[in-house]
Protein backbone atom coordinates (compact mmCIF):
# COMPACT_ATOMS: atom_id res chain seq x y z
CA UNK A 1 0.00 0.00 0.00
CA UNK A 2 1.08 3.35 -0.44
CA UNK A 3 1.66 5.57 2.61
CA UNK A 4 2.91 8.91 4.02
CA UNK A 5 5.90 8.03 6.67
CA UNK A 6 7.12 10.17 8.91
CA UNK A 7 10.88 8.92 10.34
CA UNK A 8 11.82 10.67 12.75
CA UNK A 9 11.00 14.71 14.51
CA UNK A 10 11.39 17.77 12.60
CA UNK A 11 11.96 21.50 12.82
CA UNK A 12 9.00 22.77 10.25
CA UNK A 13 11.01 25.91 9.61
CA UNK A 14 13.65 23.92 8.18
CA UNK A 15 12.33 21.24 7.13
CA UNK A 16 9.49 21.42 4.60
CA UNK A 17 8.94 17.56 3.37
CA UNK A 18 8.98 15.78 7.04
CA UNK A 19 6.39 12.93 5.52
CA UNK A 20 8.06 10.58 2.44
CA UNK A 21 5.75 8.42 0.37
CA UNK A 22 7.00 4.74 0.86
CA UNK A 23 5.40 1.49 -0.55
CA UNK A 24 3.96 -1.27 2.68
CA UNK A 25 2.56 -4.39 3.11
CA UNK A 26 -0.78 -4.01 3.90
CA UNK A 27 -1.34 -4.44 7.35
CA UNK A 28 -3.19 -7.52 8.86
CA UNK A 29 -6.03 -7.20 11.49
CA UNK A 30 -5.21 -8.82 15.23
CA UNK A 31 -7.74 -10.36 17.10
CA UNK A 32 -10.89 -7.92 17.34
CA UNK A 33 -9.86 -5.49 14.62
CA UNK A 34 -11.06 -4.29 11.09
CA UNK A 35 -8.91 -3.67 8.42
CA UNK A 36 -9.97 -0.40 6.93
CA UNK A 37 -9.96 1.18 3.17
CA UNK A 38 -9.27 4.54 3.66
CA UNK A 39 -10.93 6.84 1.00
CA UNK A 40 -10.27 10.29 3.10
CA UNK A 41 -8.47 11.00 5.69
CA UNK A 42 -8.53 14.73 7.42
CA UNK A 43 -5.56 17.54 8.44
CA UNK A 44 -4.93 18.43 11.73
CA UNK A 45 -2.68 20.47 13.75
CA UNK A 46 -2.18 17.95 15.83
CA UNK A 47 0.56 16.29 13.59
CA UNK A 48 2.41 19.25 13.30
CA UNK A 49 2.48 18.72 17.26
CA UNK A 50 3.83 15.18 16.53
CA UNK A 51 6.06 15.86 13.81
CA UNK A 52 7.77 18.46 15.65
CA UNK A 53 7.78 16.61 19.07
CA UNK A 54 5.42 18.43 21.44
CA UNK A 55 3.23 15.65 21.14
CA UNK A 56 5.74 12.59 20.60
CA UNK A 57 4.68 9.54 18.94
CA UNK A 58 5.11 6.37 20.52
CA UNK A 59 7.54 4.92 17.66
CA UNK A 60 9.27 6.07 14.83
CA UNK A 61 8.65 5.31 11.44
CA UNK A 62 4.81 6.17 12.26
CA UNK A 63 1.87 6.99 9.76
CA UNK A 64 -0.39 10.03 10.78
CA UNK A 65 -3.52 10.77 10.33
CA UNK A 66 -6.70 10.67 12.93
CA UNK A 67 -9.88 11.97 10.81
CA UNK A 68 -9.98 8.51 8.81
CA UNK A 69 -13.01 7.56 6.68
CA UNK A 70 -13.04 4.31 4.80
CA UNK A 71 -14.71 0.75 4.06
CA UNK A 72 -14.18 -2.46 5.87
CA UNK A 73 -12.48 -4.76 4.35
CA UNK A 74 -12.03 -7.48 6.92
CA UNK A 75 -12.96 -8.38 10.38
CA UNK A 76 -10.73 -10.53 12.32
CA UNK A 77 -13.21 -12.04 15.03
CA UNK A 78 -17.29 -12.95 15.07
CA UNK A 79 -18.01 -10.16 17.65
CA UNK A 80 -18.65 -7.80 15.35
CA UNK A 81 -21.64 -6.56 13.52
CA UNK A 82 -19.34 -4.82 10.39
CA UNK A 83 -19.07 -6.60 7.42
CA UNK A 84 -17.25 -6.06 4.18
CA UNK A 85 -18.04 -2.48 2.58
CA UNK A 86 -19.30 -0.82 5.78
CA UNK A 87 -18.40 2.49 5.51
CA UNK A 88 -16.96 3.66 9.22
CA UNK A 89 -14.90 7.08 10.64
CA UNK A 90 -11.63 6.01 12.93
CA UNK A 91 -11.20 9.26 15.10
CA UNK A 92 -8.09 10.64 17.33
CA UNK A 93 -9.66 7.84 19.95
CA UNK A 94 -8.18 4.76 18.56
CA UNK A 95 -8.60 2.76 21.80
CA UNK A 96 -9.35 3.07 25.60
CA UNK A 97 -9.10 0.22 28.34
CA UNK A 98 -12.93 -0.11 29.12
CA UNK A 99 -12.37 -1.25 32.78
CA UNK A 100 -10.53 1.66 34.86
CA UNK A 101 -13.07 4.19 36.33
CA UNK A 102 -12.74 7.16 34.11
CA UNK A 103 -13.34 4.45 31.11
CA UNK A 104 -16.99 3.31 33.31
CA UNK A 105 -18.25 6.23 33.92
CA UNK A 106 -17.89 8.09 30.39
CA UNK A 107 -14.54 9.64 30.14
CA UNK A 108 -12.56 7.25 28.42
CA UNK A 109 -10.44 10.27 26.77
CA UNK A 110 -8.57 10.76 30.28
CA UNK A 111 -8.14 6.65 30.56
CA UNK A 112 -4.12 6.13 31.04
CA UNK A 113 -4.17 3.56 28.63
CA UNK A 114 -6.07 5.69 25.79
CA UNK A 115 -4.38 5.42 22.39
CA UNK A 116 -3.99 8.09 19.63
CA UNK A 117 -4.73 7.39 16.12
CA UNK A 118 -2.20 7.84 13.98
CA UNK A 119 0.68 8.37 16.87
CA UNK A 120 0.47 5.55 19.33
CA UNK A 121 -0.57 3.17 16.18
CA UNK A 122 -0.77 4.07 12.40
CA UNK A 123 -3.61 6.40 10.78
CA UNK A 124 -4.62 7.44 7.87
CA UNK A 125 -1.94 9.05 5.91
CA UNK A 126 -2.02 5.41 3.84
CA UNK A 127 -4.00 3.45 1.75
CA UNK A 128 -5.45 1.03 4.18
CA UNK A 129 -5.27 0.82 8.49
CA UNK A 130 -6.67 -1.53 11.14
CA UNK A 131 -9.05 -0.56 14.06
CA UNK A 132 -10.08 -1.97 17.28
CA UNK A 133 -14.04 -2.90 15.62
CA UNK A 134 -15.61 -1.20 19.19
CA UNK A 135 -13.84 2.31 17.43
CA UNK A 136 -15.09 2.68 14.14
CA UNK A 137 -17.90 4.75 14.32
CA UNK A 138 -20.68 5.24 11.93
CA UNK A 139 -20.94 7.60 9.06
CA UNK A 140 -24.29 9.28 8.30
CA UNK A 141 -24.90 9.04 4.72
CA UNK A 142 -25.17 12.56 3.88
CA UNK A 143 -21.64 13.12 3.98
CA UNK A 144 -19.10 12.76 1.86
CA UNK A 145 -16.01 10.51 2.60
CA UNK A 146 -14.14 14.08 2.26
CA UNK A 147 -16.82 16.22 4.27
CA UNK A 148 -16.92 13.62 6.73
CA UNK A 149 -13.16 13.35 7.59
CA UNK A 150 -12.80 16.68 9.58
CA UNK A 151 -16.00 15.88 11.40
CA UNK A 152 -13.99 13.25 13.24
CA UNK A 153 -11.85 15.51 15.39
CA UNK A 154 -11.83 19.05 14.18
CA UNK A 155 -16.03 18.45 14.79
CA UNK A 156 -15.48 16.36 17.40
CA UNK A 157 -13.49 18.15 19.37
CA UNK A 158 -15.04 21.11 18.99
CA UNK A 159 -18.63 19.93 19.68
CA UNK A 160 -16.64 18.81 23.26
CA UNK A 161 -15.62 22.23 24.07
CA UNK A 162 -18.42 23.79 22.83
CA UNK A 163 -20.39 21.69 25.80
CA UNK A 164 -17.51 22.60 28.25
CA UNK A 165 -18.17 26.53 27.69
CA UNK A 166 -21.05 25.85 29.63
CA UNK A 167 -22.69 28.45 26.65
CA UNK A 168 -26.30 28.95 27.13
CA UNK A 169 -28.66 30.38 24.31
CA UNK A 170 -28.30 33.98 24.25
CA UNK A 171 -25.03 34.70 25.65
CA UNK A 172 -21.52 35.95 24.11
CA UNK A 173 -19.54 33.06 22.90
CA UNK A 174 -15.73 34.17 21.54
CA UNK A 175 -13.86 32.06 19.54
CA UNK A 176 -9.94 32.45 18.99
CA UNK A 177 -8.48 31.22 15.98
CA UNK A 178 -11.03 30.34 13.26
CA UNK A 179 -9.87 27.38 11.11
CA UNK A 180 -11.17 23.65 10.65
CA UNK A 181 -12.92 23.26 14.39
CA UNK A 182 -14.02 26.77 15.46
CA UNK A 183 -15.84 27.16 11.70
CA UNK A 184 -17.48 23.86 13.27
CA UNK A 185 -18.53 25.22 16.26
CA UNK A 186 -19.90 28.76 14.73
CA UNK A 187 -22.22 26.39 12.88
CA UNK A 188 -23.08 24.07 15.89
CA UNK A 189 -23.98 27.14 17.50
CA UNK A 190 -26.26 29.00 14.90
CA UNK A 191 -27.81 25.75 14.99
CA UNK A 192 -28.32 25.02 19.08
CA UNK A 193 -27.98 28.55 20.30
CA UNK A 194 -29.81 30.71 17.30
CA UNK A 195 -29.89 33.37 19.95
CA UNK A 196 -26.61 33.51 20.82
CA UNK A 197 -24.04 35.89 19.04
CA UNK A 198 -20.20 34.95 18.26
CA UNK A 199 -17.14 37.41 18.44
CA UNK A 200 -14.17 35.84 16.85
CA UNK A 201 -10.68 36.88 17.06
CA UNK A 202 -8.13 35.59 14.30
CA UNK A 203 -5.03 36.35 12.83
CA UNK A 204 -5.95 36.38 9.23
CA UNK A 205 -8.20 39.20 7.80
CA UNK A 206 -9.13 36.03 5.04
CA UNK A 207 -10.30 34.10 8.69
CA UNK A 208 -11.94 36.86 9.80
CA UNK A 209 -14.14 37.48 6.67
CA UNK A 210 -14.76 33.38 6.66
CA UNK A 211 -16.32 34.16 9.67
CA UNK A 212 -18.51 37.01 8.89
CA UNK A 213 -20.13 34.83 5.96
CA UNK A 214 -20.93 32.12 8.09
CA UNK A 215 -22.45 34.50 10.59
CA UNK A 216 -20.51 36.14 13.58
CA UNK A 217 -21.63 39.38 15.25
CA UNK A 218 -17.92 41.18 15.28
CA UNK A 219 -14.66 39.81 14.34
CA UNK A 220 -11.07 41.44 15.57
CA UNK A 221 -7.34 40.37 15.76
CA UNK A 222 -6.18 38.19 18.35
CA UNK A 223 -4.70 40.70 20.25
CA UNK A 224 -8.06 42.97 20.14
CA UNK A 225 -10.59 44.22 22.33
CA UNK A 226 -14.22 42.83 22.00
CA UNK A 227 -17.45 45.54 21.79
CA UNK A 228 -18.82 43.55 24.92
CA UNK A 229 -17.19 41.48 27.59
CA UNK A 230 -17.86 37.38 26.60
CA UNK A 231 -19.38 34.71 28.54
CA UNK A 232 -17.04 32.02 27.22
CA UNK A 233 -14.31 31.47 25.06
CA UNK A 234 -13.01 28.52 22.70
CA UNK A 235 -9.12 29.08 21.47
CA UNK A 236 -8.10 26.63 19.14
CA UNK A 237 -4.84 28.14 18.81
CA UNK A 238 -1.59 27.08 19.51
CA UNK A 239 -0.14 29.59 20.85
CA UNK A 240 0.26 31.50 24.32
CA UNK A 241 -0.52 35.11 23.65
CA UNK A 242 -3.89 34.41 22.55
CA UNK A 243 -5.37 32.75 26.23
CA UNK A 244 -3.77 36.13 27.43
CA UNK A 245 -5.83 38.26 25.51
CA UNK A 246 -9.35 35.76 26.02
CA UNK A 247 -8.85 35.72 29.56
CA UNK A 248 -9.10 39.51 29.25
CA UNK A 249 -12.11 39.85 27.22
CA UNK A 250 -14.06 37.25 29.59
CA UNK A 251 -16.90 38.48 31.35
CA UNK A 252 -16.81 37.89 35.34
CA UNK A 253 -17.74 34.21 36.52
CA UNK A 254 -16.64 33.82 32.57
CA UNK A 255 -14.66 30.46 31.22
CA UNK A 256 -12.12 29.60 28.69
CA UNK A 257 -11.96 26.69 27.09
CA UNK A 258 -8.62 25.62 25.65
CA UNK A 259 -9.03 23.37 22.35
CA UNK A 260 -5.45 22.07 22.25
CA UNK A 261 -3.56 19.05 22.54
CA UNK A 262 -0.74 21.06 23.20
CA UNK A 263 0.67 25.14 23.22
CA UNK A 264 3.75 26.21 21.21
CA UNK A 265 7.08 27.02 23.39
CA UNK A 266 8.05 30.16 21.34
CA UNK A 267 5.72 32.69 23.31
CA UNK A 268 5.32 31.24 26.41
CA UNK A 269 7.31 34.33 28.19
CA UNK A 270 3.71 36.22 27.69
CA UNK A 271 2.56 34.28 31.17
CA UNK A 272 4.79 36.32 32.57
CA UNK A 273 2.80 39.45 32.12
CA UNK A 274 0.34 37.94 33.68
CA UNK A 275 -1.99 40.46 35.36
CA UNK A 276 -4.42 38.77 38.49
CA UNK A 277 -6.80 41.47 38.47
CA UNK A 278 -6.94 41.71 34.87
CA UNK A 279 -7.05 38.12 33.87
CA UNK A 280 -7.93 35.91 36.75
CA UNK A 281 -9.80 38.16 39.36
CA UNK A 282 -13.78 37.97 39.37
CA UNK A 283 -14.17 33.83 39.20
CA UNK A 284 -12.92 33.52 35.53
CA UNK A 285 -12.18 29.85 34.38
CA UNK A 286 -10.16 28.18 32.56
CA UNK A 287 -10.91 24.64 31.25
CA UNK A 288 -8.18 22.21 29.20
CA UNK A 289 -9.95 20.00 26.35
CA UNK A 290 -8.43 16.52 26.61
CA UNK A 291 -9.22 14.17 23.86
CA UNK A 292 -12.29 12.50 22.86
CA UNK A 293 -14.80 10.49 23.71
CA UNK A 294 -16.75 7.94 20.93
CA UNK A 295 -20.12 9.76 22.34
CA UNK A 296 -18.29 12.74 21.79
CA UNK A 297 -17.91 11.70 17.87
CA UNK A 298 -21.32 9.81 17.41
CA UNK A 299 -23.16 12.71 19.38
CA UNK A 300 -21.87 15.35 16.97
CA UNK A 301 -21.90 13.64 13.66
CA UNK A 302 -25.83 13.11 14.62
CA UNK A 303 -25.81 17.06 15.51
CA UNK A 304 -24.06 17.80 11.98
CA UNK A 305 -26.68 15.70 10.19
CA UNK A 306 -29.80 17.14 11.53
CA UNK A 307 -28.67 20.19 11.31
CA UNK A 308 -27.45 20.42 7.78
CA UNK A 309 -23.44 21.61 8.60
CA UNK A 310 -21.27 21.46 5.71
CA UNK A 311 -17.94 21.65 6.35
CA UNK A 312 -15.73 23.81 4.13
CA UNK A 313 -12.81 21.68 2.75
CA UNK A 314 -9.56 22.06 0.43
CA UNK A 315 -8.65 19.06 -0.98
CA UNK A 316 -5.06 17.30 -1.42
CA UNK A 317 -4.31 13.85 -2.68
CA UNK A 318 -2.29 11.39 -0.52
CA UNK A 319 1.27 11.93 -2.60
CA UNK A 320 0.61 15.90 -1.09
CA UNK A 321 0.73 16.07 2.27
CA UNK A 322 3.63 17.72 2.70
CA UNK A 323 2.23 20.36 1.26
CA UNK A 324 -1.11 20.44 3.19
CA UNK A 325 0.27 20.36 6.37
CA UNK A 326 3.07 23.40 5.32
CA UNK A 327 -0.58 25.36 4.59
CA UNK A 328 -1.57 24.09 8.60
CA UNK A 329 1.22 25.79 9.56
CA UNK A 330 0.34 28.88 8.24
CA UNK A 331 -3.22 29.22 9.72
CA UNK A 332 -4.39 30.64 6.61
CA UNK A 333 -6.87 28.34 5.32
CA UNK A 334 -10.48 28.23 5.04
CA UNK A 335 -11.97 25.50 6.58
CA UNK A 336 -10.41 21.58 6.57
CA UNK A 337 -7.71 20.12 4.40
CA UNK A 338 -8.76 16.94 3.84
CA UNK A 339 -6.19 13.82 1.83
CA UNK A 340 -8.05 11.54 -0.46
CA UNK A 341 -6.94 8.77 -1.58
CA UNK A 342 -7.92 8.40 -5.23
Amino acid sequence: MKAMLLDKVCDLRVEKAPLRMVDLPEPVPGPGEALIRVRACGVCHTELDEIEGRTLPARFPVILGHQVVGNVVQVNGDESDLTPGTRVGVAWINSACGQCGFCRFGKENLCPEFRGTGRDVNGGYAEYLTVPVEFALAIPDQFSDVEAAPLLCAGAIGFRSFRLSGIRNGDRLGLTGFGASAHLVMQLVKYRFPDTRVYVFARSERQREFAISLGATWTGSIDATAPVPLHAIIDTTPAWQPVMEALRNLAPGGRLVINAIRKEEFDKHTLLSMDYPAHLWMEKEIKSVANVTRSDVTEFLQLAAESGLKPAIEEFPLADANAALMGQSLGDGRGARVLRMD
